[in-house]
């Protein structure tokens, strides 16, 4: 504990800033010296991939400029380091895309939005968690035919939302804003009204999914044990000396877990291993699914998720991590309201990886399909979940004095410009990579989807 300040000399702190960051030199996009072509890029942050996989990757990344974003966290915080920034520093999401907020359920049964990927998680300054954002949601609505119009609002709003959290959780006792969740009822203190049907229909789906019911549809007993049905190429099993290695490596995950955690994750017992790919970033990464019994029948599936050192860090004055996977858990703990009380950490042959629960009742709202009123209101509580998500470790006086003094629009408006032209950017860079597969310079695999 430091020495108590009072509150108007924490404003006044994030007012000063004006001075010297003023909201419209928010708007300019800022390329990397020497930024790197697409194929560069594309070549760089594929090492160290599972060599099969990676036209899977490409192919995922091919399919519109919104999956090429998701893939290219790389790629646009190197430009983000060569813009501008106000100093203040929380610890970012670092990949706070409109496809990374997404609900699951809490201990208690309640289900959430957060957000909910932390693999480029780091402290860095707020403002690019928030520029990422805002690109995402003009990316996703280009995608999804929402008007240029439409797609502007989303971007202002989603700012004028973050503010607007900012703003409330600074005038709140310390304990209520540290605890506050991201439930339905975010939705009406943002206005976003039109959005709780799309909300109600994915938290009614997340609530289905869960372990139990991903055993009940992909694991048969082969007379000896439980086993996984595999469903290659996305599913696979493992060779036995991989089996031996994940299994080897659950004490050291266990050590990672608060005690009395660790009292109920002992109870279980390991009936098998599976290879499972996921997502778009992270396609080629090594991903298992660990399969474990409990009381009876009752299944637990655990995912083990090769953990890689953050795309941001070399654009970042912060040490590298001892472990790549607890950088992550320590992240996400620090950013979420709620964490998964079964996340942890481990290696396995020699590379770290975090743990966590597979299928936590968890569900998304596709920000790609959203009509322009839904695509707006999905802006605004995004832009409200990242700001509760920052003040984890950035005063929200700080921000909020910043924010003070008038000109919220002028911010807004800067957000969204920046979004704009950054979007053409991508778009940009997407068809680079189109072009790339065409003349065979990258190989790619289009799923049926």
């Amino acid at each position: 504990m430091g020495t108590w300040t009072e509150p108007e000399e924490v404003y006044e702190a994030g007012r000063e800033l004006r001075s010297s960051v003023d909201f419209k030199a928010h708007r300019a996009v800022s390329l990397a010296a020497g930024r790197p072509s697409v194929l560069e890029f594309m070549n760089a942050s594929n090492e160290g991939r599972l060599e099969h996989l990676i036209p899977l990757r490409v192919g995922r990344m091919l399919a519109n400029p919104f999956a090429f974003f998701r893939g290219a966290a790389g790629l646009q915080a190197g430009d983000l380091a060569t813009g501008c920034a106000t100093g203040l520093h929380a610890q970012l999401c670092g990949d706070a895309h409109a496809a990374n907020f997404g609900l699951y359920g809490t201990p208690e049964g309640q289900i959430v939005m957060d957000i909910n990927d932390f693999d480029e998680t780091l402290p860095g300054p707020w403002e690019w968690d928030l520029k990422r954002l805002v690109a995402s949601l003009v990316l996703a609505g280009r995608v999804g035919g929402v008007s240029d119009k439409g797609c502007r609002e989303a971007a202002e709003d989603a700012v004028r939302a973050y503010r607007g959290a900012i703003r409330h959780l600074a005038e709140q006792p310390f304990m209520d804003s540290w605890t506050a969740l991201g439930d339905e009822s975010v939705l009406s203190k943002v206005k976003a009204d039109d959005l709780i049907n799309d909300f109600s229909k994915a938290a009614e789906k997340s609530r289905k999914n869960t372990s139990a019911r991903f055993a009940a549809k992909w694991t048969a007993h082969d007379g000896e044990r439980w086993r996984f049905v595999t469903n290659p190429p996305t599913f696979t099993d493992v060779s036995a000396e991989t089996e031996r290695a994940v299994i080897a490596a659950l004490p050291s995950y266990v050590d990672t877990l608060r005690e009395s955690r660790r009292n109920l994750i002992m109870r279980y017992g390991v009936s098998d291993v599976a290879f499972r790919v996921v997502g778009t970033g992270s396609v080629g990464l090594r991903n298992y699914l660990i399969l474990l019994h409990g009381n009876g029948t009752e299944a637990l599936v655990l995912q083990a998720k090769e953990a890689r050192s953050s795309a941001l860090q070399p654009f970042l004055d912060v040490e590298p991590a001892k472990h790549e996977g607890k950088r992550i858990v320590h992240g996400a703990r620090l950013v979420q309201a709620e964490t998964d009380i079964l996340l942890g950490w481990t290696t396995i042959e020699g590379r770290p990886f975090i743990v966590r629960q597979f299928r936590n009742r968890k569900g998304e709202i596709d920000a790609t399909t959203l009509k322009r009123d839904d695509l707006d209101d999905y802006g605004r509580f995004a832009g409200a979940l990242l700001a509760r998500a920052h003040t984890r470790s950035l005063d929200p006086r700080l921000l909020a004095g910043y924010f003070q003094n008038g000109g919220g629009e002028d911010l807004d408006e800067a957000f969204a410009k920046y979004a704009f032209d950054y979007a053409d950017q991508t778009e940009a860079d997407h068809a680079s990579l189109v072009d790339l597969v065409k003349n065979g310079k990258l190989p790619a695999v289009v799923e049926d989807r």
